[in-house]
């Protein structure tokens, strides 16, 4: 699908206390294999090329959650987060209204609960709602469906052949669904449960196209059982690989260190910026993919890495992973070295190693020590890293 600016939107609904889940934060926040639920979500629609937006809803006093959440996360098409109302409406219609200063021609409404929505699942929801103006994605019911009186008897047995299970993201003319929100809103209508209803509602036709049963919501504990489950299926084939690098001291006042500048009476030397903490990091990547190493995709002869900064090297690793269908589980470095200390810098080359990997900041550790003076690390000549990263890939 190609991209084109400015017309198509996503609003991300994510601003629920998440009670029924369980656990000691909403829902949306706590994690599946080690990333929030909210995480997942936004990182899939936030790398599709065709939307020009990204319009996440979050509960008043949310924030510092959300942004631990979205640290490392390609923020070109996530605007800031918009608060959001009583219930699921009026939040929905925040952030329509935030949408609203520059409207895009479709908007999809996609709950955050969902956190494993594939890109093909929102290419057809945009692709059926350029055709009907209002359409929505849902699975055919397999279970036979009773409705039920006050007493709990059956009243009657329904025909599932025209029954669906309703899912998210749902696709409209963008237009269309906030005058409806608006109208909504005015006669004081708050029982709508889904946005589909409110475009019934106001008089559109709303088609109905495939869903995929791999897109969950997450509503009750044993939710986040199963999301782990389908998760650790997906992504069975569990690799580590290590690396290692040394760099030497030569003239300068700071050192490159996990795409930091940490000042020193000394600089590392090497044919790019000499970041021994990235370098070795790239390599236990390539590594846990058995994919070369540093030397063979970026060689030192190549006039055109003389001084390169080394974060292209690690994102071309990361984005190694990610076209093989995998994610990074783990990434594990110790800088070895007399001075300067590391330790002051730990929790800022932790955020930034994060931020590049795209990874929660649990999933990054950085560790320091000295060589007790031994070697050449203990006598200052130079620094060492150790690296290793855990890989997860799906079995080919």
């Amino acid at each position: 699908m190609d991209r084109i600016l400015d017309r198509i939107a996503v609003v991300v609904v994510a601003a629920g206390s998440g009670l029924r889940a369980g656990g000691d934060r909403p829902k949306q926040f706590r994690r599946i294999g080690g990333e929030s639920v909210l995480r997942r979500t936004l990182m899939t629609l936030v790398d599709l090329p065709f939307l020009s937006a990204v319009q996440p809803v979050i509960r008043a006093g949310d924030d510092a959650l959300y942004a631990e959440t979205i640290i490392g996360i390609n923020t070109n098409v996530l605007h800031a987060p918009t608060p959001g109302g009583k219930t699921r409406q009026a939040s929905v219609r925040a952030g329509l209204e935030a949408l609203a200063t520059r409207p895009p021609d479709i908007v999809l409404i996609h709950d955050a609960a969902r956190p494993f929505v594939s890109r093909a699942l929102v290419e057809r929801a945009v692709t059926a709602a350029k055709k009907t103006g209002a359409a929505i994605p849902g699975l055919a019911v397999t279970d036979t469906i009773k409705t039920i009186d006050s007493r709990g008897l059956v009243g009657k047995t329904l025909d599932r052949a025209s029954l669906r299970a309703i899912q998210t993201p749902q696709a409209f003319a963008f237009t269309p669904l906030l005058e409806a929100h608006r109208r909504a809103a005015r006669e004081g209508r708050d029982d709508f449960t889904d946005d589909a209803a409110i475009a019934e509602w106001a008089g559109l036709q709303v088609a109905v196209f495939d869903g995929e049963p791999g897109n969950i919501k997450i509503t009750h504990p044993e939710d986040f059982m199963r999301a782990e489950s389908e998760q650790a299926a997906l992504l069975s084939d569990v690799r580590t690989g290590t690396g290692i690098d040394v760099h030497a001291f030569g003239p300068g006042d700071h050192v490159i260190i996990g795409g930091l500048s940490i000042p020193h009476n000394q600089a590392l030397t090497g044919h790019s910026d000499a970041d021994v903490g990235l370098h070795a990091l790239v390599d236990a990547i390539l590594g846990a993919l058995a994919d070369g190493d540093i030397g063979s995709h970026f060689p030192p002869s190549d006039p055109q890495w003389k001084g390169a900064a080394s974060d292209r090297f690690f994102t071309f690793a990361v984005e190694r992973v990610k076209a093989r269908g995998g994610m990074i589980a783990h990434l594990d470095l110790t800088i070895v070295c007399e001075a300067p200390k590391i330790g002051p810098h730990r929790d800022a080359l932790r955020a930034n190693i994060a931020r590049l990997a795209g990874l929660d900041l649990s999933r990054v550790a950085v560790k320091a020590t000295t060589s007790e003076q031994l070697g050449f690390t203990g006598r200052r000549e130079g620094i060492a890293a150790y690296a290793t990263a855990t890989v997860r890939l799906p079995w080919s």
